[in-house]
């Protein structure tokens, strides 16, 4: 019984599935008819095989919904008499009580004298009728259609000239289709004329009436190709894809005897590539401000036939510095706004969710591309940087990769005294005297360690034993770990008030210029090639030695209040130093070896070689073409050459990106061919010629002859003076 339930669903679900399909295969039928007459039959038939490819799928998985259950269903409800045991006869007897066997065998004793009524649904042959008969008629229509190329109306009549011999084949109307590619948004036309203007790509189609008809007909072009008319009627037409500008007649068999037709013109208009422009920010380099979180971006893309909607932003994260560098990329899809031809893509950066921080550069690069179609051309905006400088106050701009900043850190801890003292004198009250006194003199200290170290670039005497140079960077911020940039110090144990006691620490000599140059100044080869600070540089740091002394000796008296004054005042000059502080690298000139006084103006010509100047030769001239056509053509009496002119077009298309307007001077070379004898089209084709024949090479002109007062001249120049 299992098997019979498996066939009659099989057989059900056959029947459903050739219904439907039968029904729905007139929708693509349909349309390949269609096609077939407007387009072309292997697209009609690939339309119409993927059409009845996925109305056989759908069919499939409709009929997947004819499975046991639907099956028992359907049997309990046409057959009374089977006691909706049906789905007894589909288990195995092994898993049955002895009751549900017997009704088991009951109900296939039924079915055995009464078989199962048929499951298959009628096909609805109503509606598959009407279908069909519906694609019918539309194939019919479109079969009997008129073609657009074969109405007479359509046609313009020609400008080509009537043959005198009557029963050559002449062109006697015409008209030329132009459909440019879909993404250019360009309507597709008729041109008046066989001369045409139209974007790369487009496809041309043309019409062509003859009287009388020639056996055959064809495009040929300039270049030597060929497209074979095909007729159609009373009709000839022929498609072409325009690649590039060229040139074209039509010819007809039969004509090869009489004059020849005029030159057509395709001109191909190329699909130029967009264009990028950065309208925010405004310049290519900028730096994070105080409290920037954001970096707005705003570009605008133009293009001759419209932009793609959306855009990808490439984002470059550059991360540390010197050699440990590390950069993050991520792109990010703008979406454009306004106009197809000018897109405006902008975008609002979060600089924390980017992950920048302070010395971070962050590269913004835009990369937008038009509609063309299938390979649409790309252009990229200026790369945009935005940096977040270590020290917003300190950075330059304008000539920072000109000059290097020298010993930055040594010039920092002053801010650092002016902040200590400024806590002390706003605790004066609530300090002991002995305890104010004692931390006015430790910071009276600091002062005299910084003095002493900055004494030491202008030469002076250190007091005590040398002190090495910090090894790194001192803060603006008062830590515990800085000791107030005390020269090779170690950090000082805090007291509970921002100071204590200095251990010392060992370190390489500090007090020689020279060393300190080499270390830090890169002076590379030659020490005495830079200077570590100018006259005017040091003068300005003696100013700020001299207020750091006073303002050491007030400290160290427990007057931190009139320290103050000198201390910002010292401040102010190390300031303009830390500003000064440059390596200048010493200009050299050329070393000429001196010149001979005793040899001027004696006319000794020893020891110099003659040079006789060679003669200008004209090199070999692969241009000998267009110079040999132009003085022909001078002569309006005699016929052009025809091996010349055959020379001349051979030339013109091995040069032609040399010529302004090859295809002008093609068309002048073919009416000279046409008639040697007309003077306007000699003198048209002279004209071409004079602007592209290349210039000829530069030579020394030739002195005129000596007249009777410039022989008598150098005459007398030749004669001894009289003594």
């Amino acid at each position: 019984m299992t098997l019979s339930a498996t066939e009659r669903l099989a057989q059900v679900r056959r029947h459903a599935g050739v219904g439907q399909l039968l029904l729905g295969a007139a929708i693509p039928v349909a349309v390949g008819g269609v096609l077939w007459r407007v387009a072309s039959p292997g697209v009609a038939i690939a339309i119409a095989v993927t059409g009845i490819a996925l109305l056989a799928l759908l069919a499939w998985r409709r009929t997947r919904a004819f499975d046991t259950p639907w099956l028992v269903r359907q049997l309990d409800a046409r057959r009374k008499d089977l006691d909706d045991s049906t789905d007894l006869l589909l288990a195995p007897p092994a898993t049955l009580t002895p009751l549900q066997q017997l009704q088991q065998a009951r109900v296939r004793e039924r079915l055995r004298t009464q078989p199962a009524p048929d499951l298959r649904t009628p096909w609805p042959w109503a509606r598959i009728a009407a279908l069909w008969l519906t694609a019918a008629v539309v194939i019919a229509a479109a079969m009997l259609w008129p073609g657009r190329t074969g109405q007479p109306g359509a046609l313009t009549p020609s400008d080509e000239p009537v043959p005198t011999t009557p029963g050559i084949p002449h062109l006697v109307a015409q008209r030329l289709h132009v459909a440019p590619p879909a993404y250019t948004g360009i309507a597709a036309h008729d041109e008046a004329t066989l001369d045409a203007k139209a974007p790369v790509g487009s496809r041309l189609a043309w019409t062509l009436r003859f009287a009388p008809q020639p056996v055959a007909a064809a495009l040929v072009f300039h270049d030597g190709q060929r497209i074979a008319l095909s007729r159609d009627g009373d009709t000839w037409q022929a498609t072409h894809v325009l690649a590039r500008s060229t040139l074209y007649r039509v010819v007809a068999a039969g004509t090869e005897d009489q004059p020849r037709t005029k030159l057509r013109r395709l001109d191909a208009i190329p699909d130029r590539a967009p264009e990028v422009k950065v309208l925010a920010p405004d310049r290519g380099l900028s730096l994070v401000t105080v409290g920037q979180t954001r970096w707005a971006l705003a570009f605008e893309a133009r293009d001759d036939f419209g932009i793609a909607p959306t855009a990808m932003l490439k984002l470059t994260l550059a991360q540390g510095s010197g050699e440990n560098i590390a950069f993050k990329e991520q792109v990010m899809t703008l979406q454009g706004s306004g106009p197809a031809k000018a897109r405006r893509f902008t975008s609002s950066l979060d600089l924390k969710a980017l992950g920048m921080a302070v010395g971070d550069d962050l590269i913004a690069q835009l990369t937008v591309q038009d509609n063309r179609s299938p390979s649409p051309q790309r252009a990229q905006s200026p790369g945009l940087i935005l940096r977040w400088p270590a020290d917003l106050g300190q950075e330059s701009t304008g000539l920072e990769g000109l000059v290097k900043k020298v010993m930055p850190a040594y010039f920092r801890s002053q801010r650092q005294i002016i902040i200590d003292a400024e806590a002390l004198q706003k605790q004066k009250r609530s300090l002991a005297a002995d305890t104010f006194v004692t931390r006015a003199d430790a910071i009276g200290v600091d002062q005299r360690i910084l003095r002493l170290r900055y004494g030491q670039f202008l030469g002076e005497e250190a007091e005590g034993e040398p002190q090495p140079p910090p090894t790194n960077d001192a803060d603006d911020e008062h830590t515990d770990d800085d000791g107030h940039d005390h020269a090779g110090e170690s950090a000082r144990a805090d007291d509970g008030h921002g100071h204590g006691e200095a251990t010392s620490a060992t370190g390489a000599s500090f007090g020689r210029e020279a060393d300190v140059l080499e270390a830090y100044g890169h002076t590379h080869d030659h020490a005495e090639a830079a200077t570590l600070l100018d006259p005017e540089t040091r003068a300005t740091l003696k100013k700020a030695l001299d207020q750091m002394w006073q303002s050491e000796l007030h400290l160290r008296q427990g007057h931190p209040d009139q320290a103050l004054p000198l201390a910002y005042k010292a401040l102010e000059y190390i300031k303009q130093v830390q500003q000064a502080t440059r390596i200048y690298l010493a200009r050299v000139g050329p070393e000429l070896p001196p010149i001979d006084e005793t040899r001027r103006l004696g006319g000794d010509r020893k020891g110099i070689a003659p040079r006789a100047l060679g003669a200008l030769e004209r090199p070999d001239d692969e241009d000998a073409a267009p110079a040999r056509v132009w003085a022909a053509l001078a002569n309006d009496t005699a016929p052009a050459d025809a091996t010349d002119l055959e020379a001349l077009q051979a030339w013109l298309r091995t040069n032609e990106a040399r010529v302004p307007d090859a295809l002008d001077l093609f068309a002048a070379i073919d009416e000279v061919r046409g008639d040697p004898a007309c003077a306007p089209c000699r003198q048209r084709l002279r004209a071409l010629l004079w602007s592209a024949s290349p210039q000829p090479p530069a030579q020394v002109p030739r002195r005129g002859a000596v007249d009777a007062a410039g022989r008598r001249y150098l005459d007398a120049l030749r004669q001894e003076p009289s003594r």
